[in-house]
């Protein structure tokens, strides 16, 4: 009788990775569960006012995407970092994802620095890098726009041990980055690839929709 591993496909899980301009050490957040679901909401960007002849057909950009999902943290199943989790709860993995909305500290303190030395203009410090890996055919920078924790136990020190995390994330395409931006080019590849999978769906024989006698132009 073998002890080999029973074969099957490896399942994949889904991430954020984020990288600080300041400090550009990549943050990694796997999600310890995938999420049962996604929700997507794309809305078109179209030129000109509704209603007249020349807006509808235009497309100004990439349409502007909104993601949902609910994931699932667990202290009882810690994984690599059992230690943390007896001591800690999941208080790490969630104080991780809070970071994506955070300033760094090293900016805050730089700034207010400044703020003393009598700079009259201080510009905001840049947002992350924050990219939504799901699946090598889905990896898009996002923006972590809101998020909802409730937290469903606690142990003997108040430390969370069990939590559900719903996420809102707004898709960053090429209009809202500039060139320089790294995201910019993984969007475009993201792009590219969704082309790529659309094509594969196209329907090349009008009759089988349509039937033979329909003439389209």
């Amino acid at each position: 009788m073998s002890d080999a591993e029973p074969r099957g496909p490896r399942l994949l899980r889904g991430a954020l990775v984020s990288i600080d301009p300041v400090v550009p050490v990549p943050k990694l957040v796997v999600f310890q569960y995938n999420p049962d679901s996604v929700t997507r909401t794309l809305a078109s960007r179209t030129a000109g006012e509704k209603g007249t002849r020349l807006s509808a057909p235009r497309l100004t950009g990439a349409p502007q995407e909104s993601l949902r999902m609910d994931i699932e943290i667990d202290a009882a199943d810690a994984g690599d970092a059992p230690g943390n989790a007896a001591r800690l709860g999941i208080y790490p993995q969630l104080s991780l994802l809070e970071m994506l909305l955070y300033p760094s500290s090293i900016q805050v303190i730089a700034n207010a620095v400044l703020l003393a030395a009598g700079t009259v203009e201080l510009l905001p410090p840049p947002a992350p890098l924050t990219l939504l890996v799901w699946g090598a055919k889905r990896i898009v920078p996002v923006q972590l726009s809101d998020f909802t924790i409730t937290e469903e136990a606690h142990d003997s020190l108040l430390n969370p041990i069990r939590a559900k995390v719903a996420l809102g994330l707004t898709v960053l395409g090429y209009d809202d980055l500039s060139v320089t931006n790294p995201g910019y080019y993984v969007f475009l590849a993201h792009q590219v690839m969704k082309e790529g999978m659309a094509a594969l769906n196209t329907v090349t024989d009008i009759t089988a929709v349509a039937g033979g006698n329909v003439k389209l132009l």
